[in-house]
């Protein structure tokens, strides 16, 4: 006997408890076709009570496997069967976490610090249903249909890589509320009717996607997992069609938690308005219950809407340029660099151990096993017969500094809107620099000119004096500051350094290249000609732009567009709120720099 899920109209949220049941059940249902969930909050009887309550949901012959935090690739996707292998003298596989897991759930520990690696491989089981490993003289194919649980622990900063995120339909957070335990018992007859459930209609297809494109979201899963989550919700009450219930059900719960922007106040009204203007004859006729998805879309968009959060305006000033930050810590230190000698193993390869590098001797084993009979040293308690060909030795890199350079506006015009604020949210900055041991340097330009005021160092008192005695006053020569940091960056690379540009400006040029009052056209043409030159010498991912202007430039647009960088624009923002902004969009743009390079 199954219960329908919490009655819910519409336009109002349910209470905590029910919501995370409701998840609870609908993931149950369809974990395969949901993906899974981002369950984010501490460790506590909370967490666990739901965990508890998606456990005894699920099949009982469903696999239940847990993934610790730093587990390696053998665990995770399986491979040879070293043990087995060399007492049998031919190569044994084993199976892996993932495909342990086949039909059933993958409870992912600390998933706001999985590496990136490691969630690509979890990403590819997710969207392929299957593991592949093609390694120690293996080729193996195993079914991987399972749900992920996403434990999300992390501060405000950290998150779980975008690319987990992206696949898991539901982002639940746990707020102490324990979950409702008037969730279904048994989903075996819910679980039936999904089976047999017809394809939504058109309408219900359309309402989602628009949904979807009026809260901003950009991924095309996200509606894909809405409809899925749609139709679980209408099995589990029982209905044998998708209904208008069940699309605002799964827009409130899938869509509304990936939401980048609030929905324009008058797009419903045009739309309704379009809908009178329609003539009689263009509407065919319409069948019985179909007069009530005509106005879908916005029962849809009203249910997102109502579960957005109210403080969705604040947290997407500071956090909208970042979102989709990678995993954890990731990156923060700078793009890694390949060091034979010294830095944190990220692998193995053949190479003599008598060169200096460091031997792996595990790995060695594994790539002798497979010929201990040919090589006649097969049997128990032989001798493992290991030839140079088998040595594996440690891959090793180690991360590469990273210089943040601040490119200050400190024209007139600058000074007049926020330069005040633009040096409170630097200072702010300075310290998470100090804090990550990067270097920091600072470039002004006003009047005719720019001025490397401080050179990369790691001085944090310097850094304050020379910020806090920064003037303002002068003209904008905008194409000068952009070369003065093309010249630094170049030079920080040479010496191996990682350059972070950050531009704070409000857009305005009016000085040219040469350092002339050329007007307003020659010096924004020369600020292009000279963002474009910073691009192409490979600081495209490495630039961030702060509009400093009451309201956002046109022209700032174009230069961020010309730097291949983000642009922020923060009319109203205070300079911990820019902070904070800056530093999640800095650990984003060293982190795709780091990969790109």
């Amino acid at each position: 006997m199954t219960t329908a899920p919490p009655k819910v109209a519409p336009g109002a949220a349910p209470e905590t408890g029910a919501e995370a049941a409701l998840v609870a059940a609908l993931l149950a249902l369809d974990p395969v076709g949901l993906g899974g969930v981002a369950l984010r909050g501490p460790p506590g009887p909370a967490r666990e009570a739901w965990l508890a309550l998606l456990r005894r949901l699920l099949p009982r012959e469903a696999p239940w496997r847990r993934v610790p935090p730093g587990v390696a690739d053998g665990r995770l996707l399986g491979g040879l069967d070293l043990p087995g292998t060399l007492q049998a003298g031919r190569r044994i596989a084993e199976r892996g976490l993932l495909a342990e897991a086949d039909g059933g759930v993958l409870l992912l520990a600390m998933a706001e610090r999985l590496p990136a690696a490691t969630a690509l491989r979890l990403a590819a089981a997710l969207d392929t249903g299957e593991v592949r490993v093609e390694r120690d003289g293996l080729a193996l194919c195993q079914p991987a249909r399972l749900g992920l649980v996403a434990l999300d622990e992390g501060l405000e900063e950290e998150r779980p890589p975008v690319a987990l995120l992206d696949r898991l339909a539901f982002h639940l957070t746990l707020d102490g509320a324990p979950p409702d335990a008037a969730a279904p018992a048994s989903l075996r007859a819910a679980r039936a009717r999904l089976r047999r459930l017809p394809p939504p209609a058109p309408a219900v297809i359309e309402a989602l996607c628009a949904t979807a494109v009026a809260l901003g979201i950009a991924s095309l899963r996200a509606p894909l997992l809405a409809l899925r989550a749609a139709q679980a919700a209408a099995a589990l009450a029982g209905r044998r069609a998708v209904e208008a219930a069940d699309a605002a059900l799964a827009a409130r719960l899938v869509l509304a938690p990936r939401a980048t922007r609030l929905p324009a106040p008058e797009e419903a009204a045009e739309e309704e308005e379009a809908a009178e203007a329609r003539p009689p004859e263009a509407t065919p006729e319409a069948a019985p219950g179909e007069a009530a998805a005509q106005t879908l879309p916005d029962v849809v968009l009203a249910a997102a809407r109502a579960a957005l959060p109210p403080e969705l305006l604040a947290h997407l000033a500071a956090a909208a340029p970042v979102a989709g930050a990678g995993a954890g810590g990731e990156g923060r230190k700078g793009p890694a660099r390949q060091a034979a000698r010294r830095g944190r193993p990220v692998g193995t390869r053949a190479g003599d151990p008598r060169a200096g590098f460091r031997l792996s001797l595990v790995e060695t084993l594994r790539a002798a096993a497979p010929w201990q009979r040919l090589r006649g040293a097969g049997g128990a308690g032989a001798r493992i017969a290991v030839r140079r060909e088998d040595f594996r030795v440690l891959r090793l890199r180690r991360p590469a500094e990273t210089t943040t350079v601040f490119v200050v506006d400190a024209s007139g015009s600058a000074a007049l809107h926020r330069l005040a604020e633009a040096k409170g949210a630097a200072e702010l900055l300075l310290a998470a620099c100090y804090a990550r041991r990067d270097r920091v340097a600072l470039i002004s330009f006003r009047g005719s000119g720019a001025e490397l005021l401080l050179p990369p160092t790691r001085s944090l008192v310097r850094a304050r004096r020379c910020l806090a005695a920064l003037p303002g006053g002068g003209g904008t020569p905008l194409a000068l500051g952009l070369e003065a940091a093309r010249a630094l960056a170049a030079t920080e690379r040479r010496q191996g350094r990682t350059p972070l540009l950050v531009l704070l400006t409000d857009g305005r040029a009016n000085i040219s290249r040469e350092g002339r009052a050329a007007g307003r056209a020659q010096a924004e043409a020369d600020a292009l000609a000279a963002g474009r030159a910073l691009r192409r010498e490979g600081c495209a991912g490495a630039v961030l732009l702060v509009d400093m202007a009451p309201r956002p430039q046109a022209f700032a647009r174009d230069l961020a567009e010309a730097l291949g960088a983000p642009h922020l624009p923060l009319p109203a923002a205070d300079p911990a709120l820019l902070s904070a902004a800056v530093q999640r969009t800095a650990a984003r743009l060293v982190a795709g720099h780091g990969a790109a390079a």
